[in-house]
């Protein structure tokens, strides 16, 4: 049995057409998608209506969740105090172009799904907001695969596609008890692994091709299919709709951010 997982599709609907055709081809058995089905992108109704109509297993991403309470800022952080300025005005645009039927999709999105020892995820088991980066300490990774008591854990949010193998291992904890003492406790962690499923919609891995994932549950493979669409036609929607025009520029290249830190240090308040 093959699973498909995709991620972070940010209303690009062309490219969200072209990974369900090649996920096709791969004659997969199911498909789930790891949220932010909206942000950035220019056609956030359709990529929501087509998840739906598909009835894709979907966990709710950091973007999801912004537009349905309201929240004023769209990510984690931002590189610049301009970034978080074109952010507020993606999320308000938005915020006004989702149908109501849509926004009531999007909360009731739940945080995290199952399927037998896989757990899916949009940023971690601890916050949809949280990035696991391919070079995390190892003990976090660990930790945050723990967590959820399965053996792979499948997540977005960063854009960039990657495997993870946790290898087997001692672990210590030290445990404070109520009469104030300590007990040391030693357990074997089984391998596990960190899948991240990269970006349908707004990769950032240096090309503009989507990404996602296919997983063998037969042969425990792990695939990152990269797939090429007509990204040009997307980026012109993005100008034509009144979104930044920036979002289009590195939509085009693939990167994260399209201009230097003028703050580095700025965290978005919520």
């Amino acid at each position: 049995m093959k699973i498909a997982v995709i991620s972070c599709i940010h209303g690009n609907y062309e490219a969200l057409n072209v990974v369900l055709s090649d996920i096709d081809n791969q004659k997969a058995d199911k498909i789930y998608c790891l949220g932010d089905l909206v942000g950035y992108g220019p056609h956030p109704n359709a990529v929501v209506e087509m998840i739906r109509a598909l009835d894709i297993p979907t966990c709710q991403g950091c973007w999801d969740e912004d537009i349905v309470e309201g929240l004023n800022a769209c990510e984690c952080s931002y590189p610049s105090l301009l970034a978080e300025k074109r952010g507020k005005l993606a999320h308000e645009w938005t915020n006004q172009t989702i149908h109501p039927e849509g926004r009531e999709y999007l909360a009731q999105l739940p945080l995290s799904l199952r399927d037998n020892n896989l757990c899916f995820v949009h940023g971690s088991p601890h916050n949809q907001h949280e990035y696991l980066m391919p070079e995390v300490d190892a003990f976090v990774a660990m930790e945050r695969v723990l967590a959820t008591g399965a053996d792979i854990l499948f997540c977005g949010h960063t854009h960039v596609p990657y495997v993870r193998s946790l290898d087997a291992g001692q672990l210590q904890i030290r445990l404070k008890l109520t009469d104030k003492s300590e007990k040391d406790m030693r357990f074997s962690a089984p391998l596990k692994r960190i899948v991240n499923a990269g970006s349908v919609g707004e990769p950032r891995h240096g090309r503009p091709n989507a990404t996602y994932v296919i997983y063998d549950v037969d042969t425990d493979q792990i695939t990152l299919r990269e797939v090429e669409y007509d990204y040009q036609k997307t980026c012109a929607a993005i100008v034509e709709n009144g979104l930044p025009p920036i979002f289009a520029w590195r939509l085009a290249r693939g990167l994260e951010f399209a201009e230097r830190a003028d703050d580095p240090t700025h965290v978005c308040e919520r």
